[in-house]
């Protein structure tokens, strides 16, 4: 069962990174490119849905104290939920004008 929570923190941390990378320059992997017209909201979507795969390796390995299993399930539930609908999000607004 530990292969499956360390699997979970590696691609939380993948998600973690590219979300970090798209907030910062704006780049996103090459086959969502054409796709997303907002890079920072889908960078900020990735970090929502990458936190609470990594929170809940944290919690397994006993790094930090688990709260409740309520207070886990509700919490990374939110979170992950928030970071889809902003990725979602980043799919479908169009592009800002400049003038």
């Amino acid at each position: 069962m530990e292969w499956v929570a360390g699997c979970g923190m590696v691609l939380g941390l993948l998600a973690i990174a590219l979300g970090t990378a798209s907030i910062r320059t704006g780049w996103t992997l090459p086959w969502v490119r054409r796709r997303v017209t907002r890079p920072r909201i889908h960078g900020l979507g990735a970090l929502l849905v990458g936190a609470p795969c990594v929170m809940q390796g944290l919690f397994y390995f006993r790094i930090v104290p688990s709260p409740s299993w309520e207070i886990r399930f509700f919490a990374t539930n939110a979170l992950t939920f928030s970071g889809l609908i902003l990725i979602g999000a980043a799919h479908v607004l169009t592009t800002r004008r400049r003038s």
